[in-house]
């Protein structure tokens, strides 16, 4: 067995490529999740925050589908631009910008073509990532999207640096981001409104992690 761009087993790692269709089938996919549980995020948002975290993304990534339906991207960084931008005008607030820094970040590391490696599309999770701290400045155990969305860039980067198909280590991403998604319960919030709470906040799941890690569950649904 190799690994890299050579063969494990009896397929091609470097075979795996995310295409401008499947990133727009991530999108549609992240779009229906936060649809079907709107509620839900709100709910935990009226418990630590304004109480909007589902409506506000719910209504962005719905503005999101309709723009991709009105003018189909055809390279990878016009795709996550155009999400990017759109959550930015619609979502508002933390979240829009947080949200918008991630993909206009993936944006700009994806660059100007019709498909990514596995390595590629980790590098450009990895941009994200940074441009979210660069955004927020989180920290682990902040008790914030960042909580859900680090241990997970993690593990896809060191499942494929492994050798492992995109299957799997999307897999691997989602479910890193679930436990970290669960591990903000506990916390004392230390970034946001959820912040001014204080000892309060223990208890509570955060909104943005958990949005978070529905992102993730929807790359590993459609992108593998």
């Amino acid at each position: 067995m190799t690994v890299g761009d050579q063969t494990v087993g009896d397929e091609t790692v470097g075979d795996e490529m995310v295409t401008v269709d499947g990133l727009r089938a991530w999108m549609v996919e992240f779009a229906r999740i936060v649809a079907e549980n709107k509620e839900h995020l709100t709910q935990l948002d009226s418990a630590i925050g304004d109480a909007d975290h589902g409506i506000n993304l719910n209504r962005g990534m719905q503005a999101v589908l309709g723009v991709l339906d009105g003018a189909p991207p055809k390279e990878v960084s016009d795709l996550l631009k155009t999400v990017g931008m759109t959550l930015v005008s619609t979502v508002g607030g933390a979240s829009g910008a947080l949200y918008g820094t991630y993909f206009l970040r993936l944006a700009t590391s994806g660059g100007d073509t019709s498909e990514l490696s596995p390595a590629e599309f980790g590098a450009a999770l990895r941009a994200g990532l940074d441009g979210v701290v660069a955004r927020g400045k989180p920290e682990l155990g902040d008790k914030t999207m960042f909580d859900a969305m680090a241990p997970a860039t993690d593990a896809l980067n060191a499942a494929l640096a492994a050798g492992e198909r995109l299957a799997t280590a999307l897999g691997e991403a989602s479910s890193a981001a679930a436990a970290g998604r669960d591990a903000t319960i506990p916390l004392l919030a230390r970034k946001g409104r959820a912040s001014y709470l204080g000892e309060r906040s223990i208890g509570h799941q955060d909104p943005g992690a958990t949005s978070t890690a529905m992102l993730f569950a929807a790359a590993a649904a459609t992108l593998a």
